[in-house]
């Protein structure tokens, strides 16, 4: 247990060492919160008028998969702030440091919550401009914001093997996008999945990422109550599955992260 906060201890200290680099680097900021903004105004102004949806305005679909389309390509920060540390030469620091080994990670991954927090509040703002409207109680869409959250810090692990495996910023940002573009469009983030043709349809209904945009737009009563429920398991019950997801992807990458680290930073 004492091992345990030590490293919770250790881990908040470096998230707070990330956050301040805010101030000193602003521009890292202003990135995170005009991207989300382009998104959702490229979307509703310049393609919501061709796409239609029964029942639901399509602003109101929108939103929740903008919301997990963000914080999936957010945690791409975890994994490009550790492969920069690692060219640096301040892994090599840390470790110089009577410090958790599992601290450096944990602090990434939490200043990285931060980051995704704002883009959700941003988006948010900037989808109520545009006529998104929650439908549900605000308690409903507290869990829906939290659920995407949690799904964002799996992913950052995810992200964080990768950043200490890859070379250098510039793979891990080409790579990132390779495999993050097509497992958020391929999804019912911007069209139903039924949409989809044949095996694009089937990755699209046991994609994660559709499960929590289904998870998200229920909970803030974006749907249609006289549509056809879904007919895979996934989309039936998308908390579940997206919280069977975020164990799995914890229980595999945080060990492995862990033991990446150990490895990476003694070469």
């Amino acid at each position: 247990m004492s091992e345990l906060l030590h490293a919770f201890g250790d881990g908040a200290i470096v998230a707070k060492r990330n956050l301040i680099k805010i101030k000193r680097v602003p521009e890292v900021l202003v990135f995170v919160l005009i991207s989300p903004i382009m998104f959702v105004l490229l979307f509703v102004y310049v393609f919501g008028a061709s796409i239609e949806i029964p029942g639901v305005p399509y602003r109101e679909f929108l939103i929740a998969g903008i919301f997990a389309q963000t914080v999936v390509f957010g945690a791409t920060f975890t994994g490009a702030g550790l492969a920069e540390d690692m060219q640096k030469g301040i892994i090599d620091r840390f470790r110089s440091l009577p410090m958790s080994r599992s601290a450096v990670l944990v602090g990434r991954t939490a200043s990285d919550i931060v980051y995704n927090l704002l883009s959700i509040i941003i988006m948010s703002l900037t989808g109520l401009l545009v006529g998104w409207r929650i439908r549900n109680s605000l308690l409903d869409a507290l869990g829906g914001f939290l659920l995407l959250l949690v799904f964002a810090y799996a992913f950052s692990w995810i992200m964080a093997f990768v950043g200490l495996v890859v070379p250098s910023v510039e793979v891990i940002n080409n790579a990132s996008f390779i495999v993050i573009f097509p497992l958020t469009f391929i999804a019912n983030t911007f069209v139903p999945s039924e949409n989809l043709p044949g095996p694009l349809r089937t990755f699209a209904e046991w994609n994660p990422v559709s499960a929590v945009t289904q998870a998200a737009r229920e909970a803030f009563g974006n749907t249609n109550p006289a549509f056809p429920v879904p007919e895979v398991w996934p989309l039936q019950n998308p908390v579940a599955y997206t919280l069977i997801w975020v164990a799995i992807i914890l229980a595999v990458f945080v060990p492995l992260s862990v033991w990446q680290y150990k490895r990476s930073a003694t070469r």
